[in-house]
């Protein structure tokens, strides 16, 4: 069985974390907790990549899933003193304007609105309807009085706050959930492992990356015998995708080109066998932990599974059925046999 409580409630603190590209420590110190009180060791890559490993000997399988999500920098100060910014990661202004932030100083918080330079009707009358929604166009204005202003600094990272809301009708509608959501299914799956004293044949390490928003994130810390590894990250919904709020979705190929097929197929089999609701989907305009591992030269095939996202890198919102039928094929696949390698038989 599926724990969902734990799945929700694991969910909802990790998008209430702070956790911009540059500033992942609280998260992964969070995910490095609950690991603990499970029974997993736990261990961090030279970067600061989270891993840890399920089963005995050397790991064959990675899975990964990525704690960071977007943000932004400070890049200066405008005349009027509000500081300017910049996005880290791909997210348009237009989701910027008017969001709730934390700026993180050297010396600590100062709270904060992302606002368009012309913000007020009554001062700028139509000009707020035809300014340009871009990131030149947007400043801080900073909750803080004068002296508390000047610890902002450029360099200094800002949070863009969650604001989740979980629905009665199993709706989760928040931002940052691309790939938090993916976290709390990977670390769910793990929960029923240790609850139920199982351990798969295959042994497997799990990653939490800290850098997938900028193209970095699979890009080393595998085992030198992981020879498989499947990215859990989100699925785009949306006119011309096959991806539903009431399934998990097998990707079939992103914009670097197909996913090993052999592994796609094999996860659509294990949908089959164990009754989840699944879809085969493609996305033009996706990457993952898994692109980055190619790209870094790892000799590893790969894969990717997700759980629905409508309004990605924006207002976001998933189903908790999705979220439920990804973990099962988690689970399923850490339980399944390896995939054969080209040119051998199983």
């Amino acid at each position: 069985m599926i724990d969902l409580d734990y799945l929700k409630s694991t969910l909802k603190t990790l998008v209430e974390t702070p956790s911009p590209v540059g500033m992942t420590e609280q998260a992964v110190a969070k995910s490095a907790h609950w690991l603990n009180a499970m029974g997993f060791e736990t261990a961090y890559t030279r970067r600061g990549v989270l891993h840890t490993q399920i089963g005995t000997g050397s790991p064959k399988r990675a899975l990964a899933a990525h704690l960071d999500t977007l943000g932004a920098m400070v890049t200066g100060r405008r005349d009027n003193g509000r500081p300017t910014l910049r996005n880290t990661g791909t997210w348009a202004a237009r989701f910027a304007e008017g969001a709730r932030c934390t700026v993180l100083t050297d010396t600590g918080t100062i709270r904060g609105t992302i606002l368009p330079l012309k913000a007020s009707g009554h001062l700028f009358n139509t000009e707020v309807d035809t300014q340009p929604s871009d990131w030149d166009n947007l400043e801080i204005r900073l909750d803080s009085d004068a002296e508390g202003q000047q610890a902002v600094r450029i360099g200094d990272i800002v949070a863009i706050d969650a604001q989740p809301e979980f629905l009665d009708n199993g709706f989760i509608v928040s931002r940052h959930l691309d790939d938090k959501a993916g976290v709390a299914c990977l670390l769910t799956a793990l929960k029923h492992f240790a609850d139920s004293g199982k351990s798969p044949r295959i042994p497997a390490q799990i990653m939490f990356t800290i850098s997938e928003e900028v193209g970095i994130g699979g890009t080393h810390g595998f085992g030198q015998d992981v020879q498989e590894l499947l990215a859990i990250d989100n699925g785009v919904t949306g006119p011309g995708q096959a991806t539903r709020d009431d399934a998990a979705t097998v990707a079939f190929r992103d914009r670097t080109g197909p996913f090993d097929l052999p592994i796609a197929r094999h996860l659509v089999k294990l949908c089959e066998e164990n009754d989840i609701p699944h879809v085969r989907d493609t996305f033009r305009s996706y990457r993952s932990d898994s692109a980055a591992a190619i790209e870094a030269g790892w000799d590893i095939r790969t894969g990717l599974a997700c759980f629905s996202l409508d309004s990605s890198h924006g207002w976001e919102r998933t189903h908790i059925a999705s979220l439920s039928a990804l973990t099962r094929l988690i689970v399923a696949y850490i339980e399944s046999d390896l995939v054969p390698l080209p040119g051998t038989r199983s």
